[in-house]
């Protein structure tokens, strides 16, 4: 569970990397509960995913009436914020837009740099409403920032901990040990996600403010933008879910083996 670049991770490959890694695979072969817990998230992550593409392929197709393109709205809405130092960076890749902090570049697909569509004007005055929080030191995010090398070390280790476990914990007599130690980094990730819902919400909030207040995008326009990144943020929260779930999960297996 390698979250290498966390903190430009975007919604779709966030909610996939929650369920879809090798550790969670080798447990599921062990345990049909996790297996139904996994599959059921990973369906409802692959149709919200899916209903983002249908989206945004649908209003990347409609033009935007003020012709801007999306490298052009970051600019603006940068400059309407009194924001100088941060770059913006066309990025291969569809939906693979993001802010990055650590450099401070707004990074935007090339199809979203270029269009000059609603969809392009959404993402990119999203990105730019991360941009904006890290000027104002929004507390979320510096939270989440802060949190990030714990979450990295916690992915690692629920790789070495999960299939060292099985081997061990059946000839030691670990499980409980294992199941802690899972929980500990299952939980630190689960925080993580629920925390990234405030600061997606968020820059997609002001977003649509500014849109709207910079004359943008207004009326049917500024409605389509918004159920754009609507259908962004619920890939955050199936993230979360899935994440809370299988914690849960987990520390009703701890429980009911100290019964035992």
């Amino acid at each position: 569970m390698s979250l290498k670049n966390v903190n430009r991770i975007n919604g779709t490959s966030f909610v996939l990397y929650i369920y879809i890694t090798k550790t969670y695979i080798v447990m599921m072969m062990f345990d049909p509960i996790l297996m139904v817990i996994t599959l059921v998230f990973m369906g409802i992550g692959m149709f919200v995913s899916s209903r983002l593409k249908s989206k945004f392929s649908e209003y990347s197709q409609t033009p935007l009436q003020k012709g801007m393109s999306g490298k052009e709205i970051a600019e603006k809405m940068l400059r309407d914020n009194g924001i100088t130092d941060v770059k913006i960076t066309s990025v291969e890749g569809q939906l693979s837009d993001h802010y990055n902090p650590l450099t401070k570049t707004v990074n935007l697909s090339q199809e979203v740099f270029e269009g000059r569509s609603i969809a392009s004007a959404a993402v990119a005055s999203h990105e730019c409403g991360h941009a904006v929080q890290h000027a104002h030191a929004y507390s979320w995010l510096t939270l989440r920032s802060a949190i990030v090398p714990a979450v990295n070390i916690s992915s690692k280790a629920m790789n070495i901990i999960i299939l060292a476990g099985f081997f061990l914990g059946a000839i030691y007599h670990w499980y409980n040990q294992m199941l802690l130690a899972i929980i500990i980094c299952q939980g630190i990730i689960t925080i993580f996600s629920l925390i990234t819902l405030p600061v997606e919400l968020d820059a997609s909030k002001r977003a649509l403010v500014w849109l709207n207040n910079a004359n943008i995008a207004r009326g049917d326009e500024h409605a389509k933008a918004e159920d754009a990144l609507n259908w962004a943020a619920k890939t955050y929260f199936v993230a979360a879910l899935a994440s809370l779930a299988q914690l849960m999960y987990f520390i009703m297996l701890l429980v009911g083996r100290r019964r035992d």
